[in-house]
């Protein structure tokens, strides 16, 4: 699977911009702030239809614009596909797909995958639950389109019934609050319960390719390991509606103390994944080369699910590496590079091209502004100054 172009309308700084992309690695050399960024986070947008540096899509319009657009041109094997999303802050978002009618911006999910791995990766180690829960959810989604909807259904009634908590706790308990609070039991149950199997089923099918991923990256022996933790269940089913019934059994169990708190205490929004090499965590205790190989490993490990998902010829993912090479020794570097140059499509970002292995530079540009762009030859870095393929980029 691959990008042949990419075209950005509104889409941060840029009002109109379009690059030319190529099969194998595409590297894209510029210092901090000219933009080169965007290209990674446009590509990784049309896929789940969310940024890696925002949670929200305002700061991905150009200021004083109302809407952004994101066009490519896609390829899997000999099929061809013309996919574009319609960015509307406050307003719903909306694709197109091969130029037909528009449709809701979720109907382009599954068509391009993408794994995309940046500095901000480190949170997956580093950082709050939340952030390790997307990862899970992301990739559960790119496989499986139809639990957007069920994801979207889950916060919707997790919102709704805090709401409920919290009125109860000013007002007081009655039973029209009891009844209410038994519908939202009962949906909060079922969609919970789906997106928990979801998640169960990508740290099983992770978990190998983690494992491999991290000695090839790092040269160590050590097991890389995760562990599912969830709010409610020490080890948790995997048959849907077993968890169905047990996450409504503890719904009604946490009842007075989620009366008290006014918040919702069961559920996958409470969960955790606790990831550690052999039995240490790396939260805390890992170094800063085994904490980079680690997130690595978690990203080379979603790239690895999605292949064995559809392993047909030309539906590999796009992979994607902002700004990656330079927090790598050149032992890291040589061992990525190997991994990632399997992949039918990188795309690859670096403020330094002594930083990228030479081994990708077969296409490179350097990125100065917008309107300056040049050809970098593979052999020694120096520019070419020859005419760019349609230029991208400023900053963000």
């Amino acid at each position: 699977m691959w990008l042949s172009q990419l075209t950005l309308n509104n889409y941060r700084s840029y009002a109109e911009s379009q690059l030319e992309l190529h099969p194998g690695p595409n590297v894209l050399l510029g210092y901090n702030g000219v933009g080169k960024t965007n290209i990674a986070e446009a590509v990784g947008y049309l896929s789940t239809l969310g940024s890696h540096r925002v949670t929200y899509d305002q700061p991905l319009v150009r200021h004083g614009e109302s809407q952004a657009i994101i066009r490519a041109q896609a390829h899997r094997g000999t099929q061809e596909a013309f996919l574009e999303v319609e960015i509307n802050p406050g307003r719903s978002n909306r694709a197109r797909i091969n130029r037909g009618n528009p449709v809701r911006a979720t109907e382009i999910l599954g068509i391009l995958r993408t794994v995309l791995f940046a500095p901000e990766d480190l949170e997956l180690i580093k950082g709050s639950p939340a952030v390790r829960r997307r990862l899970f959810d992301d990739l559960a989604v790119q496989l499986r389109p139809a639990l957007a909807r069920v994801r979207q259904d889950y916060e919707k009634v997790l919102k709704q019934r805090n709401a409920l908590l919290k009125s109860i706790r000013h007002e007081g308990f009655t039973e029209t609050h009891e009844s209410t609070l038994t519908v939202w039991d009962q949906q909060l149950s079922e969609a919970g319960s789906r997106l928990l199997r979801a998640r169960l089923e990508m740290v099983s099918a992770l978990r190998p390719h983690v494992e491999k991923a991290y000695q090839q990256l790092s040269g160590s022996v050590r097991t890389a390991r995760m562990e599912y933790q969830s709010s409610f269940e020490q080890e948790p089913p995997t048959d849907q509606q077993a968890l169905a019934e047990l996450m409504l059994d503890r719904l009604r169990a946490a009842r007075k103390q989620e009366r008290e708190r006014a918040m919702t205490l069961v559920g996958p929004h409470r969960d955790d994944i606790l990831f550690s090499l052999d039995d240490v965590p790396v939260k805390g205790y890992a170094s800063h080369g085994e904490t980079w190989s680690y997130a690595l490993a978690l990203r080379l490990g979603a790239y690895r699910v999605m292949v064995d998902d559809d392993p047909d010829d030309g539906a590999q993912p796009i992979l994607i590496l902002d700004d990656v090479f330079a927090e790598l020794d050149a032992r890291r570097r040589r061992r990525l590079a190997e991994l990632a140059g399997e992949a039918e499509q990188l795309i690859v970002t670096a403020a330094v091209d002594d930083d990228v292995p030479e081994s990708l530079l077969a296409n490179a540009w350097r990125v100065e502004s917008a309107e300056q762009i040049s050809r970098v030859s593979p052999l020694h870095g120096d520019p070419v100054h020859e005419d760019p393929p349609n230029e991208d980029h400023d900053a963000a």
